[in-house]
């Protein structure tokens, strides 16, 4: 059982920074990692994804803006968000999978972990 606990969501302005973390409890070395987003209205989407061998993937809206990375030593997955726009005001949302996140989430298939979210508001 894994169990992820998100934090540094808060509301910024446009062109802000914002780094997120996700800390895992139980063993998530060889497990793909990610970060998801969900819109008020709108489905959730799978923005960023680590795979354990360190291969990343992202979806085309925050590439070039967002990085995504993971400490194994510490459990904890980041993203780094910069250059923010009102239009990434989200919930966001770790998620954990045995599978390759990044074929996870290119296929846009629901991964087994959650975390509970965190709010990110980007105000222009």
């Amino acid at each position: 059982q894994v169990q992820l606990v998100e934090s540094g969501g808060g509301s910024v302005q446009s062109g802000g920074s914002l780094r997120l973390s996700c800390v895992a409890s139980g063993y998530t070395d060889n497990m793909g990692l990610g970060w998801f987003r969900q819109a008020p209205g709108k489905e959730r989407e799978g923005i960023a994804a680590i795979d354990s061998d360190g291969r990343t993937g992202y979806t085309g809206s925050v590439q070039g803006r967002f990085t995504i990375s993971r400490d194994n030593a510490k459990n904890t997955l980041y993203l780094q968000m910069n250059s923010l726009k009102p239009g990434d005001t989200a919930m966001y949302y770790c998620a954990a999978d045995r599978r390759r996140m990044t074929i996870v989430r290119a296929l846009g298939l629901p991964p087994t972990y959650w975390g509970q979210g965190t709010q990110v508001s980007v105000s222009s």
